[in-house]
Protein backbone atom coordinates (compact mmCIF):
# COMPACT_ATOMS: atom_id res chain seq x y z
CA UNK A 1 0.00 0.00 0.00
CA UNK A 2 1.39 3.39 -1.01
CA UNK A 3 1.75 6.29 1.41
CA UNK A 4 -1.17 8.09 -0.25
CA UNK A 5 -3.39 5.03 0.02
CA UNK A 6 -2.44 4.63 3.67
CA UNK A 7 -3.38 8.25 4.42
CA UNK A 8 -6.70 7.82 2.62
CA UNK A 9 -7.42 4.66 4.59
CA UNK A 10 -6.64 6.36 7.90
CA UNK A 11 -8.85 9.34 7.02
CA UNK A 12 -11.73 7.00 6.16
CA UNK A 13 -11.24 5.18 9.47
CA UNK A 14 -11.31 8.49 11.34
CA UNK A 15 -14.62 9.43 9.71
CA UNK A 16 -16.14 6.08 10.65
CA UNK A 17 -14.82 6.40 14.20
CA UNK A 18 -16.13 9.93 14.58
CA UNK A 19 -19.60 8.80 13.47
CA UNK A 20 -19.54 5.85 15.89
CA UNK A 21 -18.48 8.07 18.80
CA UNK A 22 -21.20 10.60 17.98
CA UNK A 23 -23.87 7.90 18.38
CA UNK A 24 -22.84 7.33 22.02
CA UNK A 25 -23.10 11.03 23.00
CA UNK A 26 -20.43 10.90 25.69
CA UNK A 27 -18.14 13.71 24.57
CA UNK A 28 -18.53 16.83 26.71
CA UNK A 29 -20.87 15.12 29.18
CA UNK A 30 -20.27 14.79 32.94
CA UNK A 31 -18.81 11.43 34.02
CA UNK A 32 -21.57 8.88 34.59
CA UNK A 33 -21.69 6.75 37.77
CA UNK A 34 -21.81 3.42 35.91
CA UNK A 35 -18.69 4.25 33.90
CA UNK A 36 -16.93 5.62 36.99
CA UNK A 37 -17.73 2.34 38.74
CA UNK A 38 -16.05 0.39 35.96
CA UNK A 39 -12.83 2.42 36.09
CA UNK A 40 -12.73 2.10 39.88
CA UNK A 41 -13.12 -1.66 39.55
CA UNK A 42 -10.34 -1.74 36.92
CA UNK A 43 -7.97 0.10 39.26
CA UNK A 44 -8.70 -2.24 42.18
CA UNK A 45 -8.32 -5.42 40.10
CA UNK A 46 -5.08 -4.23 38.51
CA UNK A 47 -3.64 -2.96 41.79
CA UNK A 48 -3.06 0.64 40.67
CA UNK A 49 -4.30 4.02 41.80
CA UNK A 50 -5.28 5.36 38.39
CA UNK A 51 -7.64 4.18 35.65
CA UNK A 52 -9.46 5.98 32.83
CA UNK A 53 -11.85 5.46 29.93
CA UNK A 54 -10.48 7.27 26.89
CA UNK A 55 -12.50 8.09 23.78
CA UNK A 56 -10.20 9.00 20.89
CA UNK A 57 -11.45 10.85 17.83
CA UNK A 58 -9.48 12.28 14.91
CA UNK A 59 -8.11 15.15 17.00
CA UNK A 60 -8.34 14.60 20.73
CA UNK A 61 -8.39 12.10 23.56
CA UNK A 62 -11.46 12.60 25.78
CA UNK A 63 -11.26 11.14 29.28
CA UNK A 64 -14.96 10.43 29.96
CA UNK A 65 -14.45 8.72 33.34
CA UNK A 66 -11.42 8.44 35.59
CA UNK A 67 -10.20 7.57 39.06
CA UNK A 68 -7.02 9.04 40.56
CA UNK A 69 -7.32 12.35 38.71
CA UNK A 70 -9.88 14.67 37.15
CA UNK A 71 -10.84 13.64 33.60
CA UNK A 72 -9.87 16.13 30.90
CA UNK A 73 -9.03 16.39 27.20
CA UNK A 74 -5.63 16.21 25.55
CA UNK A 75 -4.49 16.20 21.95
CA UNK A 76 -4.37 12.86 20.20
CA UNK A 77 -0.67 13.45 19.48
CA UNK A 78 0.07 13.43 23.23
CA UNK A 79 -2.05 10.38 23.99
CA UNK A 80 -0.38 7.09 24.92
CA UNK A 81 -3.54 5.16 24.07
CA UNK A 82 -3.70 6.69 20.58
CA UNK A 83 -0.52 4.77 19.78
CA UNK A 84 -2.12 1.38 20.40
CA UNK A 85 -5.92 1.63 20.49
CA UNK A 86 -6.36 0.54 16.87
CA UNK A 87 -4.75 -2.78 17.71
CA UNK A 88 -7.22 -5.59 18.40
CA UNK A 89 -5.22 -6.95 21.32
CA UNK A 90 -4.39 -6.17 24.90
CA UNK A 91 -1.35 -4.02 25.80
CA UNK A 92 0.74 -4.35 28.96
CA UNK A 93 3.87 -2.21 29.37
CA UNK A 94 5.79 -2.79 32.67
CA UNK A 95 8.04 0.27 32.17
CA UNK A 96 7.00 2.88 29.60
CA UNK A 97 10.44 4.53 29.74
CA UNK A 98 11.94 1.35 28.34
CA UNK A 99 9.40 1.07 25.50
CA UNK A 100 10.23 2.74 22.17
CA UNK A 101 6.56 3.60 21.60
CA UNK A 102 6.23 5.63 24.79
CA UNK A 103 9.61 6.79 26.14
CA UNK A 104 9.27 10.25 24.53
CA UNK A 105 5.58 10.69 25.30
CA UNK A 106 4.77 13.71 27.51
CA UNK A 107 2.77 11.46 29.85
CA UNK A 108 6.01 9.53 30.47
CA UNK A 109 8.69 12.24 30.37
CA UNK A 110 7.15 14.34 33.15
CA UNK A 111 5.86 17.08 30.87
CA UNK A 112 2.27 16.00 31.63
CA UNK A 113 2.74 13.02 33.98
CA UNK A 114 5.31 10.42 35.11
CA UNK A 115 3.76 7.17 33.90
CA UNK A 116 5.88 4.03 34.21
CA UNK A 117 3.50 1.06 34.26
CA UNK A 118 0.79 1.15 31.54
CA UNK A 119 -1.88 -1.33 30.40
CA UNK A 120 -4.94 -0.92 28.20
CA UNK A 121 -7.71 -2.79 26.40
CA UNK A 122 -9.35 -1.31 23.29
CA UNK A 123 -13.00 -0.31 23.22
CA UNK A 124 -14.43 -1.93 20.10
CA UNK A 125 -18.01 -1.28 19.00
CA UNK A 126 -20.25 -4.17 17.86
CA UNK A 127 -19.50 -3.03 14.28
CA UNK A 128 -15.77 -3.50 14.90
CA UNK A 129 -14.85 0.19 15.16
CA UNK A 130 -12.14 1.04 17.76
CA UNK A 131 -13.16 4.20 19.61
CA UNK A 132 -10.77 4.32 22.58
CA UNK A 133 -9.44 2.35 25.52
CA UNK A 134 -9.93 1.35 29.11
CA UNK A 135 -6.49 1.93 30.56
CA UNK A 136 -4.70 1.68 33.91
CA UNK A 137 -1.32 3.16 34.83
CA UNK A 138 0.98 3.93 37.71
CA UNK A 139 4.10 5.93 38.46
CA UNK A 140 5.92 2.77 39.53
CA UNK A 141 7.06 -0.11 37.34
CA UNK A 142 4.51 -2.94 37.45
CA UNK A 143 2.82 -5.80 35.65
CA UNK A 144 -0.50 -7.65 35.44
CA UNK A 145 -1.30 -11.19 36.33
CA UNK A 146 -3.06 -13.27 33.71
CA UNK A 147 -6.28 -13.02 35.71
CA UNK A 148 -6.02 -9.22 35.96
CA UNK A 149 -5.39 -8.98 32.21
CA UNK A 150 -8.51 -11.05 31.52
CA UNK A 151 -10.50 -8.86 33.87
CA UNK A 152 -9.32 -5.66 32.17
CA UNK A 153 -10.40 -7.04 28.79
CA UNK A 154 -13.78 -8.03 30.24
CA UNK A 155 -14.29 -4.58 31.77
CA UNK A 156 -13.52 -2.98 28.40
CA UNK A 157 -16.31 -5.08 26.87
CA UNK A 158 -18.60 -3.94 29.67
CA UNK A 159 -17.84 -0.29 28.92
CA UNK A 160 -19.10 -0.87 25.38
CA UNK A 161 -22.13 -2.71 26.75
CA UNK A 162 -23.01 0.33 28.89
CA UNK A 163 -22.59 2.71 25.95
CA UNK A 164 -24.68 0.44 23.70
CA UNK A 165 -27.44 0.16 26.29
CA UNK A 166 -27.67 3.93 26.52
CA UNK A 167 -27.73 4.30 22.74
CA UNK A 168 -30.47 1.67 22.34
CA UNK A 169 -32.52 3.25 25.13
CA UNK A 170 -32.36 6.62 23.36
CA UNK A 171 -33.36 5.02 20.05
CA UNK A 172 -36.29 3.24 21.68
CA UNK A 173 -37.44 6.51 23.17
CA UNK A 174 -37.22 8.13 19.75
CA UNK A 175 -39.08 5.16 18.19
CA UNK A 176 -41.86 5.50 20.76
CA UNK A 177 -42.16 9.20 19.95
CA UNK A 178 -42.34 8.37 16.25
CA UNK A 179 -44.92 5.67 16.89
CA UNK A 180 -47.05 8.07 18.94
CA UNK A 181 -46.88 10.62 16.10
CA UNK A 182 -47.76 7.91 13.58
CA UNK A 183 -50.70 6.75 15.72
CA UNK A 184 -51.93 10.32 16.09
CA UNK A 185 -51.83 10.81 12.33
CA UNK A 186 -53.60 7.51 11.63
CA UNK A 187 -56.21 8.28 14.29
CA UNK A 188 -56.85 11.71 12.78
CA UNK A 189 -57.15 10.26 9.28
CA UNK A 190 -59.56 7.51 10.35
CA UNK A 191 -61.83 9.40 12.74
CA UNK A 192 -63.49 11.60 10.12
CA UNK A 193 -64.50 8.81 7.72
CA UNK A 194 -65.55 6.67 10.69
CA UNK A 195 -67.78 9.44 12.00
CA UNK A 196 -69.32 9.87 8.54
CA UNK A 197 -69.84 6.12 8.22
CA UNK A 198 -71.55 5.94 11.61
CA UNK A 199 -73.81 8.87 10.65
CA UNK A 200 -74.89 7.21 7.40
CA UNK A 201 -75.50 3.91 9.20
CA UNK A 202 -77.67 5.60 11.82
CA UNK A 203 -79.73 7.26 9.08
CA UNK A 204 -80.12 3.96 7.24
CA UNK A 205 -81.03 2.07 10.40
CA UNK A 206 -83.78 4.58 11.24
CA UNK A 207 -85.27 4.38 7.74
CA UNK A 208 -88.90 3.10 7.77
CA UNK A 209 -88.18 1.13 4.61
CA UNK A 210 -86.19 -1.39 6.70
CA UNK A 211 -89.27 -2.51 8.60
CA UNK A 212 -90.03 -5.03 5.85
CA UNK A 213 -86.36 -6.03 5.34
CA UNK A 214 -85.18 -7.72 8.54
CA UNK A 215 -82.02 -9.13 6.96
CA UNK A 216 -80.91 -5.73 5.73
CA UNK A 217 -81.75 -4.24 9.12
CA UNK A 218 -79.63 -6.86 10.88
CA UNK A 219 -76.74 -6.29 8.48
CA UNK A 220 -76.83 -2.55 9.15
CA UNK A 221 -76.92 -3.12 12.91
CA UNK A 222 -73.82 -5.31 12.64
CA UNK A 223 -72.08 -2.71 10.50
CA UNK A 224 -72.96 0.03 13.00
CA UNK A 225 -71.65 -2.09 15.87
CA UNK A 226 -68.43 -2.83 13.97
CA UNK A 227 -67.92 0.88 13.21
CA UNK A 228 -68.39 1.75 16.88
CA UNK A 229 -65.86 -0.85 17.95
CA UNK A 230 -63.41 0.38 15.32
CA UNK A 231 -63.74 3.93 16.62
CA UNK A 232 -63.06 2.77 20.17
CA UNK A 233 -60.03 0.78 19.02
CA UNK A 234 -58.55 3.76 17.16
CA UNK A 235 -58.98 6.03 20.20
CA UNK A 236 -57.67 3.51 22.72
CA UNK A 237 -54.69 2.45 20.62
CA UNK A 238 -53.74 6.11 20.25
CA UNK A 239 -53.84 6.41 24.05
CA UNK A 240 -51.77 3.23 24.24
CA UNK A 241 -49.04 4.71 22.02
CA UNK A 242 -49.05 8.03 23.92
CA UNK A 243 -48.73 6.31 27.28
CA UNK A 244 -45.71 4.32 26.10
CA UNK A 245 -47.44 0.94 26.21
CA UNK A 246 -49.37 1.04 29.50
CA UNK A 247 -52.54 -1.05 29.65
CA UNK A 248 -55.61 -0.74 31.84
CA UNK A 249 -56.47 -3.66 34.11
CA UNK A 250 -59.97 -5.09 34.26
CA UNK A 251 -61.53 -8.56 33.87
CA UNK A 252 -61.73 -9.45 30.17
CA UNK A 253 -63.64 -12.44 28.77
CA UNK A 254 -61.48 -13.51 25.83
CA UNK A 255 -64.27 -15.74 24.52
CA UNK A 256 -66.62 -12.76 24.21
CA UNK A 257 -63.83 -10.67 22.70
CA UNK A 258 -63.14 -13.31 20.06
CA UNK A 259 -66.81 -13.54 19.15
CA UNK A 260 -66.72 -9.80 18.38
CA UNK A 261 -63.52 -10.30 16.39
CA UNK A 262 -65.05 -13.06 14.25
CA UNK A 263 -68.11 -10.88 13.71
CA UNK A 264 -65.94 -7.94 12.60
CA UNK A 265 -64.00 -10.20 10.22
CA UNK A 266 -67.12 -11.73 8.73
CA UNK A 267 -66.63 -10.24 5.26
CA UNK A 268 -62.98 -11.36 5.11
CA UNK A 269 -63.89 -14.85 6.30
CA UNK A 270 -66.65 -15.27 3.74
CA UNK A 271 -64.51 -13.89 0.90
CA UNK A 272 -61.77 -16.44 1.61
CA UNK A 273 -64.11 -19.31 2.62
CA UNK A 274 -62.14 -19.48 5.85
CA UNK A 275 -63.18 -21.43 8.93
CA UNK A 276 -62.28 -20.18 12.41
CA UNK A 277 -62.53 -22.83 15.10
CA UNK A 278 -62.52 -21.47 18.66
CA UNK A 279 -61.97 -23.46 21.83
CA UNK A 280 -62.90 -22.38 25.34
CA UNK A 281 -61.05 -19.19 26.19
CA UNK A 282 -60.36 -17.85 29.70
CA UNK A 283 -61.01 -14.62 31.51
CA UNK A 284 -57.87 -12.56 32.07
CA UNK A 285 -56.97 -9.19 33.58
CA UNK A 286 -56.21 -6.59 30.94
CA UNK A 287 -57.39 -3.92 28.57
CA UNK A 288 -60.41 -5.17 26.57
CA UNK A 289 -59.85 -2.90 23.57
CA UNK A 290 -56.16 -3.72 23.29
CA UNK A 291 -56.75 -7.45 23.69
CA UNK A 292 -59.43 -7.25 20.99
CA UNK A 293 -56.90 -5.52 18.71
CA UNK A 294 -54.39 -8.27 19.53
CA UNK A 295 -56.76 -11.14 18.68
CA UNK A 296 -58.13 -9.38 15.62
CA UNK A 297 -54.61 -8.86 14.26
CA UNK A 298 -53.64 -12.48 14.89
CA UNK A 299 -56.79 -14.02 13.40
CA UNK A 300 -56.83 -11.64 10.42
CA UNK A 301 -53.14 -12.40 9.71
CA UNK A 302 -53.76 -16.15 9.93
CA UNK A 303 -56.66 -15.93 7.47
CA UNK A 304 -54.83 -13.56 5.10
CA UNK A 305 -51.65 -15.60 4.80
CA UNK A 306 -53.43 -18.94 4.67
CA UNK A 307 -55.78 -17.69 1.95
CA UNK A 308 -52.71 -16.95 -0.20
CA UNK A 309 -52.05 -20.71 -0.51
CA UNK A 310 -55.39 -22.34 0.47
CA UNK A 311 -58.83 -22.20 -1.11
CA UNK A 312 -60.57 -22.68 2.25
CA UNK A 313 -58.10 -21.85 5.05
CA UNK A 314 -58.55 -23.17 8.57
CA UNK A 315 -57.70 -21.19 11.70
CA UNK A 316 -57.86 -22.57 15.24
CA UNK A 317 -57.78 -20.50 18.43
CA UNK A 318 -57.08 -22.43 21.63
CA UNK A 319 -56.09 -21.76 25.25
CA UNK A 320 -54.03 -23.86 27.64
CA UNK A 321 -53.55 -23.21 31.35
CA UNK A 322 -49.89 -23.29 32.35
CA UNK A 323 -48.20 -22.69 35.67
CA UNK A 324 -48.87 -19.02 36.41
CA UNK A 325 -50.59 -18.09 33.16
CA UNK A 326 -52.46 -18.86 29.96
CA UNK A 327 -51.01 -19.83 26.59
CA UNK A 328 -53.26 -18.63 23.76
CA UNK A 329 -52.46 -20.05 20.31
CA UNK A 330 -53.68 -19.02 16.87
CA UNK A 331 -52.87 -21.81 14.39
CA UNK A 332 -53.30 -21.77 10.61
CA UNK A 333 -52.66 -24.06 7.66
CA UNK A 334 -50.84 -21.47 5.58
CA UNK A 335 -47.20 -21.30 4.44
CA UNK A 336 -45.79 -20.70 7.95
CA UNK A 337 -42.93 -18.39 8.95
CA UNK A 338 -39.31 -19.52 8.41
CA UNK A 339 -37.31 -19.92 11.61
CA UNK A 340 -34.85 -17.16 10.72
CA UNK A 341 -37.67 -14.62 10.25
CA UNK A 342 -39.69 -15.34 13.41
CA UNK A 343 -38.11 -12.57 15.45
CA UNK A 344 -37.73 -10.04 12.65
CA UNK A 345 -41.44 -10.01 11.73
CA UNK A 346 -42.27 -8.44 15.11
CA UNK A 347 -40.24 -5.32 14.26
CA UNK A 348 -42.10 -2.21 13.14
CA UNK A 349 -42.59 -2.09 9.35
CA UNK A 350 -41.11 -5.56 8.89
CA UNK A 351 -42.84 -8.35 7.00
CA UNK A 352 -41.99 -11.93 6.27
CA UNK A 353 -40.99 -13.23 2.84
CA UNK A 354 -44.47 -13.14 1.31
CA UNK A 355 -46.32 -11.57 -1.59
CA UNK A 356 -49.23 -10.73 0.70
CA UNK A 357 -49.64 -6.97 0.97
CA UNK A 358 -49.41 -5.13 4.28
CA UNK A 359 -47.49 -2.41 6.10
CA UNK A 360 -45.92 -4.71 8.67
CA UNK A 361 -47.43 -2.83 11.61
CA UNK A 362 -49.75 -5.54 13.01
CA UNK A 363 -47.28 -7.87 14.72
CA UNK A 364 -45.27 -4.96 16.12
CA UNK A 365 -48.49 -3.66 17.70
CA UNK A 366 -49.27 -7.16 18.98
CA UNK A 367 -45.93 -7.38 20.76
CA UNK A 368 -46.42 -3.97 22.39
CA UNK A 369 -49.86 -5.00 23.63
CA UNK A 370 -48.67 -8.36 24.98
CA UNK A 371 -45.64 -6.85 26.74
CA UNK A 372 -47.85 -4.13 28.24
CA UNK A 373 -49.87 -6.97 29.80
CA UNK A 374 -46.76 -8.60 31.26
CA UNK A 375 -46.71 -11.38 28.68
CA UNK A 376 -44.70 -12.74 25.77
CA UNK A 377 -45.43 -13.56 22.14
CA UNK A 378 -43.72 -15.80 19.60
CA UNK A 379 -44.14 -18.07 16.58
CA UNK A 380 -43.79 -21.85 16.26
CA UNK A 381 -44.70 -24.44 13.65
CA UNK A 382 -48.40 -25.30 13.68
CA UNK A 383 -49.78 -28.85 13.75
CA UNK A 384 -52.05 -27.64 10.94
CA UNK A 385 -48.97 -27.15 8.79
CA UNK A 386 -48.64 -23.37 8.92
CA UNK A 387 -47.74 -20.91 11.67
CA UNK A 388 -48.69 -21.08 15.33
CA UNK A 389 -48.58 -17.66 16.98
CA UNK A 390 -48.59 -18.04 20.75
CA UNK A 391 -49.24 -15.52 23.48
CA UNK A 392 -48.46 -16.04 27.16
CA UNK A 393 -50.63 -13.98 29.50
CA UNK A 394 -50.39 -13.98 33.31
CA UNK A 395 -53.15 -15.81 35.19
CA UNK A 396 -55.64 -13.61 37.06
Amino acid sequence: MSAVEEITRREAEDVTRREAIAEYRVIGQPPQPDLEGLVQLAAVICGVSTAVINIIDDRDQHQIAAIGFEPSVCSREDSMCAVVFREPGHVVVPDARADDRFRDNPFVTGEIADVRFYASSPLITPDGVPIGTLCVFDEAVGDLTEEASRSLRLLAHQVIDVLELRRITRELGRSNDQLAHFAAQVSHDLRNPLAALQGFLELATDSPELADAPQASRALERAESAASRMGAMVADLLDFARLGGQARREPVDLGAVLRDVVDDLDAQLRASSATVSVGELPQVDGDATQLRALLQNLVANAVKFSAATREAPVVEVRAQLLSGGWRITVDDDGPGVPLEQRERVFALLERGASDVEGLGIGLSTCRRIVEAHGGRIGIDDSPLGGASVWVLLPER
